[in-house]
């Protein structure tokens, strides 16, 4: 799927997934979307504009780590556009293997039944792939099945491999296996929306070789993942047969075409000791536990995620779940919609700040709060904190967990900097 596409796909699952400034969420979707072809959940922040670092404790804010002069509902595809010359880039294999040996190798492996409808992608793009509609005579079915390279060690390789936060996420189901050739795959049973809006299941399978292979395979119980009627309880495959499609050895002669990818910086490597590369990978999720720790905000931790530039972490201290989330971006609106009158004077130092306090958009009982900050270098913090771990279900709690002076002080910390390439 050309990048273009991944991206605006990447936002629409952002807006189903959680609640936050819609700036933020444009910024956050370039990365969120490269990691859809992983799990479709939100990107790797290789070549960002904008990026996070930040002090982990609070008495080394002053102490100059960092001086002044220093320098985070499943969306599926189904049929995957016709390639152009767009479409192709330096990713791209030499093209050995064709659109039509990949129908056919889906065909192959696909357990009787028909195939109709269907549409691929040889290696002569940068992400071949497969889909059509599967019938086995019990209700049409989406399928879909993509190939990459990825790192193996980095985020993407990682986000294939584990299985989501179900504070946050809805599924049935979910694991991860370990393959005697050292391959991982995760299997798992989920929903195309998170809110429960329709009943369009998807589930997927996804390996990653210690070579960088990764082979990810959806299937809907509709013959469409959007739009579509449900046809079946279920989709067609047994989650069995899904992992067989996906670490068949059909696909070997595709992924071995395709370039191997670059490695990315991470903890222990040269680029991730203290150098300004290390600063441009830093993780949203990382840095605010690190901030929290640093602020001495001890309540409980019960999960965290996130992808670049946005973080999370639920807090439950036993009166009920809470959900904060972090997004950093670079505001690029010279105006600062929203940000000026008379009731919003900017701090000494510029900063501009907004303060909100209302229901959230999407759960039953739900209360959002959040702080919004823009720095005079154009970066902007924003947290949102939640009176429940999950938006789109009820209220678990009266108010967050933190209170506004905190959210204040996490997005006001000195320690937030930013650096560009």
């Amino acid at each position: 799927m050309p990048f273009e596409d991944e991206l605006g796909v990447a936002l629409r699952r952002a807006g189903d997934g959680f609640t936050a400034d819609r700036d933020a969420l444009a910024e956050a979707g370039e990365q969120r979307g490269r990691r859809l072809l992983v799990r479709r959940r939100a990107a790797v922040a290789s070549g960002s504009v904008v990026a996070l670092a930040l002090i982990a404790a609070a008495g080394a804010y002053s102490g100059g780590l960092l001086d002044g002069n220093g320098g985070a509902t499943s969306v599926y595809v189904a049929a995957p556009p016709t390639p152009t010359g767009d479409d192709k880039g330096s990713r791209a294999g030499s093209g050995s293997v064709s659109a039509e040996q990949m129908i056919a190798n889906l065909r192959a492996l696909l357990p009787g039944g028909q195939l109709t409808g269907p549409v691929g992608r040889g290696t002569d793009d940068q992400v071949p792939a497969v889909s059509g509609v599967y019938d086995d005579g019990k209700g049409k079915a989406a399928v879909s099945l993509s190939l990459s390279r990825v790192d193996p060690y980095g985020s993407q390789a990682r986000a294939g491999s584990e299985c989501g936060d179900k504070n946050l996420e809805r599924y049935d189901f979910c694991r991860t296996e370990q393959l005697a050739d050292g391959s991982t795959v995760m299997l798992h049973k989920g929903y195309e929306y998170t809110d429960g809006r329709e009943d369009t299941k998807v589930w997927r399978a996804v390996r990653v070789t210690p070579q960088g292979f990764m082979v990810e395979a959806n299937e809907w119980n509709a013959p469409a993942e959007k739009g579509a009627a449900v046809s079946r309880s279920n989709p067609p495959l047994p989650i069995d047969q899904l992992k067989s499609l996906v670490t068949s050895e059909l696909w070997y002669p595709a992924l071995k075409d395709l370039p191997a990818a670059e490695p990315v910086a991470r903890p222990g490597s040269e680029a991730a000791t203290g150098s300004p590369a290390a600063l441009r990978d830093r993780q949203a999720v990382e840095a605010l536990e690190e901030l929290l720790a640093g602020l001495r905000i001890r309540i409980p931790v019960v999960s965290k995620g996130g992808e670049g530039r946005y973080g999370y972490v639920v807090f439950d201290e036993g009166k009920g779940k809470s959900l904060l989330q972090l997004n950093v971006s670079e505001d690029r609106d010279s105006g600062h919609s929203g940000f000026t009158g008379p009731n919003l004077p900017p701090l000494a130092d510029g900063t501009l700040v907004r303060v909100t306090q209302g229901p959230g958009e999407k759960g039953k009982g739900v209360t959002e709060w959040k702080v919004d900050t823009i720095r005079t270098d154009g970066l902007r913090v924003t947290l949102s904190a939640f009176n429940t771990a999950d938006q789109n279900g009820t209220a678990t709690r009266e108010e967050p967990a933190l209170t506004l002076d905190r959210l204040k002080e996490l997005a006001l910390a000195p320690g937030w900097k930013q650096t560009r390439n």
